[in-house]
């Protein structure tokens, strides 16, 4: 019998009172094409990945940013790939048509449409969050809140709506962008490992 959270949902105010946590681990930034061999050579061991992307924000109502960033989180490393730097390469494309490679993230759809409207590819094994979060019978759906009700801790947001396409990533941006890849992969394996078996 498969054990359901005692908890559906999660109030502000609740989630507000957690402790800021963020992901601790190394954070590579890949800036060139030819350091994405090496890269994906880690990546490719691993059967179940944090996925994520980020897009430069518009404040100007029927403009549109490509995607800038695609992250890959591991359970004790995290990849931020520059996808305006690299370009979608050989090993970007096998990665993301790998069917034997989950990559698990929240708003995966539009992940997939923004890196699509880079390079055209056969997208596979992609696995969207909160449609196993909603099998599980949880209320809520952002990564926000999905962490504070599964994990018991709060990140942070503000890091969101920066400049993805500037020269450098400052920290602020690094810790963000590996925080929300990875505590994708810690809310799917905290499903899949205690409350529902059958979710994986």
């Amino acid at each position: 019998m498969n054990r359901r959270p005692d908890r559906t949902n999660i109030s502000n105010e609740e989630l507000n009172q957690l402790p800021l946590s963020a992901f601790e681990g190394p954070v590579v930034v890949v800036n060139h094409a030819e350091t994405l061999a090496i890269a994906f050579a880690e990546i490719n061991r691993h059967t179940c990945v944090g996925f994520d992307t980020e897009t430069k924000p518009v404040f100007v109502k029927g403009q549109r940013n490509k995607v800038a960033l695609m992250q890959i989180a591991l359970p004790h490393q995290v990849f931020l790939i520059r996808l305006r730097a690299t370009g979608i390469t050989d090993e970007i494309i096998a990665f993301l048509q790998n069917d034997n490679i989950k990559k698990i993230g929240v708003g995966i759809r539009d992940d997939i449409k923004a890196l699509a409207a880079l390079k055209r590819y056969k997208p596979a094994g992609f696995v969207e969050l909160t449609d196993l979060t909603k099998r599980a019978g949880l209320e809520v759906e952002s990564v926000k809140k999905l962490t504070g009700l599964l994990l018991g801790f709060r990140i942070s947001k503000s890091a969101q709506t920066s400049n993805w396409e500037a020269e450098y990533l400052d920290d602020r941006q690094v810790s963000y962008a590996a925080t929300d890849a990875w505590v994708c992969l810690k809310i799917y394996e905290h499903l899949t490992n205690g409350y529902a078996p059958d979710l994986a």
